[in-house]
């Protein structure tokens, strides 16, 4: 494969080279340089690459370039897991689009008003970014609207929609969708269920692997920090405040955990936002837009922003609950070292989760160094932290029963929490992770 340093040299139009340039994308990523040629020739592609990698422009900018070539309504359908990563999705596409004045349109489910998408999809947008089960909804139930004009698919994220057990919806989509198309489907792993969505729905493809997505990155320093159980919330506060000026994402495993570590910080005065899956779709971008912005440097998360979402500016991710498999960790810790820069990984490791961390460091073939934790630091939080932990407790345990987190909560719950005015505006963000609902919630 010959060289391709350039953007201009994958075979990009000039309008989207200056796009490329004016979004700082300086020179195209291995996914970007193996997918843009194929798909510029026509090519199905199915192609693996871990997450950080660049996948989106490596598919918008080919289908933007066919879609200046050959202008048309509907053109291309790109199907996501999850609400923020269609609305990242969108944004890249704006972005990238902007010169040839490309039309976007995000149908997600959740509280998303379905009138006011149908009244989008009925303007004929160019590309539309969709979750499964809503697009399926529209089409069933929205007049007028169909999908057989479209000329590119694009499953983004496979082996998460799978995951999220998409795949009925997704069959129905593919029959009511042309055949005649050109297929794309991005994957970060292969499993037994990508292959089969593979053969169900790509012919003669092009096979592209960028990078071992299984690994983490080397720009990427990862530590641990082994604690009792009962010392967590004051080992993490001492690590916060040791690393004071970085930009800084704390996963934690339940909903609970995420608004009661939010509240703790939030009292012992850190700049911090939740964002957990009980919050409206508003509150949601909100509180991404508030992070990316820099008005809030603390972005405490479940899994609902491990997969998609691309924050540029995260210098260190934090596992407050250790994730159960290798998988989950280097999705989370993927969020930071993103493109070339570097980034830490701190996971706080309790007397419970030494197995765990056992099969991680065998997982991704790298032993993790002890963060150097102050120990007299620690003590002298304990506290003060503790304190603040149980007066969140003792606010959370007397909220008004049947009130929806995030929701009804207060003025200071509801501000924390992103919800703001124009958020449409300032949520060029994106992605990952609503768990079906009859497991348990995250």
């Amino acid at each position: 494969m010959a060289d391709h340093d350039t953007f201009a040299s994958l075979g990009l139009i000039p309008q989207l080279v200056d796009a490329a340039a004016a979004l700082n994308f300086t020179r195209p990523t291995p996914v970007q340089q193996q997918c843009i040629p194929a798909a510029l020739q026509g090519k199905d592609i199915i192609a693996l690459a871990p997450t950080g990698s660049g996948k989106t422009a490596a598919f918008a900018l080919p289908i933007i370039q066919r879609l200046w070539e050959s202008p048309r309504g509907i053109f291309a359908c790109v199907l996501a897991p999850t609400r923020e990563l269609a609305y990242q999705i969108s944004s890249q596409f704006e972005a990238l689009g902007a010169g040839i004045g490309v039309r976007c349109a995000v149908i997600v489910g959740g509280d998303v008003d379905k009138i006011d998408q149908a009244v989008a999809l009925a303007k004929k947008p160019h590309i539309i970014i969709a979750t499964p089960g809503r697009l399926l909804d529209h089409l069933k139930t929205t007049k007028g609207f169909h999908l057989k004009s479209i000329q590119h698919l694009v499953l983004d994220e496979a082996d998460r929609l799978l995951d999220l057990d998409f795949g009925a919806s997704i069959d129905l989509v593919l029959q009511a969708i042309p055949t005649e198309r050109t297929t794309y489907l991005f994957s970060a792993t292969m499993t037994t269920k990508v292959a089969k969505l593979q053969r169900a729905s790509l012919r003669d493809h092009v096979r592209v692997e960028a990078g071992l997505a299984n690994q983490t990155v080397d720009t990427l320093l990862q530590y641990y920090i082994l604690c009792p159980l009962v010392m967590k919330d004051a080992n993490v506060v001492a690590l916060i405040e040791s690393q004071a000026q970085s930009s800084m994402i704390i996963f934690v495993r339940t909903i609970h955990n995420a608004r009661r570590l939010a509240g703790m910080l939030r009292m012992l005065t850190f700049s911090v936002v939740p964002l957990h899956g009980e919050l409206t779709q508003t509150q949601r971008l909100g509180a991404l837009a508030k992070f990316k912005s820099g008005e809030r440097k603390i972005l405490v998360a479940t899994d609902v922003v491990s997969r998609g979402l691309d924050i540029p500016l995260v210098d260190l991710v934090i596992n407050y609950d250790m994730p159960t498999t290798s998988k989950d960790y280097i999705h989370r810790v993927g969020r930071t070292a993103r493109a070339g820069r570097a980034g830490k990984a701190v996971t706080l490791i309790t007397q419970y989760d030494v197995e765990l961390l056992q099969r991680l460091e065998k997982a991704i073939n790298c032993k993790l160094p002890e963060w150097p934790i102050d120990k007299e630091v620690v003590n002298a939080l304990r506290s003060t932290v503790d304190n603040a932990a149980h007066q969140v407790m003792h606010e959370m345990k007397n909220e008004p029963s049947g009130t929806k987190h995030g929701k009804g909560r207060g003025k200071r719950y509801l501000e924390d929490a992103g919800a703001i005015e124009g958020v449409e505006e300032l949520a060029l963000l994106g992605s990952a992770g609503q768990q079906k609902r009859k497991k348990a919630r995250v």
